[in-house]
């Protein structure tokens, strides 16, 4: 069975120096940096340690894409420089492994015009599979008119953008998040469920905001089952009738979404996504290098969901397979 991970991240020291570079408030708002350790050495790494953890893993193929915060929380004239420098280096690394690797484009949401010609670029000139970008540029949601000519773009090249987490902003940290010790306050904001939320809100708005409606064709990939949005979505209809959208948010789902497993291994929440989204908008992802890949490899969990093997390989790869087949070079 042919696997691909599609939320599978790495870091460029020209990245890191950038980040290092930040003033005080832009730095804690952000939270950028790699970990220490060996987490960062592997985030550093694409080449034969990385490999050699996919083998363990089962995972024949990583979509690989720069981790959070991205570019986001830099200067628009630095960002802009840096997505040009950080793509033709994922498209460097795809091209030294292309059985291995494929690439998301990271892109300068603080210069949205300058990242919308990227995008084109990355996908008809350096062959990478659309772009991975986190919800807000500063307090500026994705929703922004400003970020429309992004998912114009997007839309016209067929290419998906992936919607990562980030981390909540320094006062929604402050008011919702804190009141413990640091090491629960940070839990409680990024994987506890502060980052879900993020993600999951900027879905929320895209819809609320028309982008759907504007852009029809847009295809966007939500990590981790969801980020939260399936296990509401008989909740949140009610709000789309509210905001007389002309499809309910449930709609929007299963014509604007491909949901990933984003790391996390559960049968449970693998068969309510195909019950709210069928199996043919179900991708794969390991999360790497900060989840390790599920007990007894990839295609072992697949096999065991009760999902007939066709649909199985679907999840695999067949879907990510057909959405890329499907993007204009």
């Amino acid at each position: 069975m042919k696997t691909i991970g599609t939320e599978e991240h790495f870091v460029t020291d020209a990245v890191l120096t950038a980040w290092a570079g930040l003033d005080s408030s832009a730095a804690e708002d952000a939270r950028a940096g790699a970990p220490p350790g060996e987490m960062g050495e592997r985030l550093r790494e694409v080449g034969e340690r990385r490999i050699a953890a996919m083998d363990e893993a089962g995972l024949d193929v990583q979509v690989i894409s720069l981790t959070s915060p991205g570019l986001h929380n830099l200067p628009a004239d630095e960002a802009t420089g840096l997505q040009v420098e950080t793509n033709d280096r994922i498209a460097e690394l795809v091209n030294a492994h292309p059985e291995r690797f494929q690439g998301f484009a990271t892109l300068a949401t603080p210069a949205p015009a300058a990242a919308a010609r990227e995008l084109e670029r990355a996908v008809t000139k350096l062959g990478l599979n659309g772009a991975l970008l986190f919800g807000r540029t500063g307090a500026r949601n994705l929703d922004h008119p400003e970020n429309w000519p992004i998912f114009e773009a997007a839309e016209s090249l067929r290419a998906p953008l992936y919607i990562h987490p980030q981390v909540p902003q320094r006062r929604v940290r402050a008011a919702i998040y804190s009141g413990f010790d640091d090491a629960v306050d940070n839990a409680f904001a990024t994987y506890g469920i502060g980052w879900h939320y993020e993600s999951g809100v900027q879905f929320l708005r895209l819809a609320l905001a028309g982008v759907f409606d504007r852009f029809p064709g847009l295809q966007v990939l939500l990590g981790h089952w969801g980020e939260v949005v399936l296990f509401y979505l008989d909740r949140a209809d009610g709000m789309a009738m509210q905001a007389r959208l002309p499809l309910s948010f449930s709609e929007y789902v299963r014509r604007n979404a491909y949901i990933t497993a984003g790391g996390l291994y559960s049968q449970r929440y693998l068969r309510w996504a195909v019950e709210i989204v069928g199996v043919e908008r179900i991708l794969f992802a390991t999360d790497y290098p900060y989840r390790p890949g599920p007990d007894g490899g990839v295609e072992h969990f697949l096999q065991s969901t009760g999902l007939d093997r066709p649909d199985q390989e679907r999840i695999a790869a067949g879907n990510w397979d057909a959405l890329v087949a499907g993007i204009r070079r």
